[in-house]
């Protein structure tokens, strides 16, 4: 009897299990813009939307950038590649018609007060969003930073990065986009 009882709650457990993994991922797959172009994370979807808070305590939607392109950057002080990839992100910045949202995965930082003395140090005039549970992060399934995506006009992602950009590779990825 206790044989029987075990084996019905583990079937019903990875039953369970099935279905909210079934159900969970077509509920992704059907999240679509009013563009009819799918909500994803690979080229040619549609970026996820956020919103998060700047350094400085502003609000940043990246929905409220359509009609203008985007690299949404993800990063940390901690991370050397992220550090050596700043550089070309603030001369990208200052040379071309982007906006760079550099997410700050706050909650990996050894301190607060390290993000804006490295913001400081090295520069950094576009956007500094504090991704401070991971969200947008988790949102965007960042496994290794740093990790960037070259957003088009219509939202929809033209490229994506998984590690350190150079300039060079930054604007071949611009010019491509619309």
């Amino acid at each position: 009897m206790k044989k029987s009882i075990l084996i019905i709650i583990i079937v019903a457990a990875v039953g369970w299990a099935v279905y909210d993994f079934v159900i969970s991922g077509d509920s992704a797959k059907e999240e679509v813009e009013e563009s009819g172009v799918e909500v994803g994370l690979e080229v040619g979807d549609q970026a996820p939307d956020f919103e998060l808070e700047t350094l400085e305590g502003d609000s940043v939607k990246l929905s409220n950038l359509r009609g203008e392109r985007v690299m949404v950057n993800f990063w940390a002080t901690w991370c050397p590649p992220c550090r050596a990839e700043i550089p070309d992100l603030q001369k990208f910045h200052e040379n071309e018609d982007i906006n760079i949202l550099a997410v700050n995965l706050t909650d990996t930082e050894n301190s607060y007060d390290n993000i804006p003395k490295f913001v400081k140090n090295f520069g950094m005039e576009f956007p500094v969003l504090m991704d401070e549970a991971s969200e947008v992060a988790t949102k965007y399934e960042i496994q290794p930073i740093p990790t960037s995506y070259m957003i088009d006009s219509d939202g929809i992602i033209q490229y994506k990065a998984m590690g350190a950009m150079n300039y060079d590779l930054m604007i071949r990825e611009f010019e491509n986009m619309n």
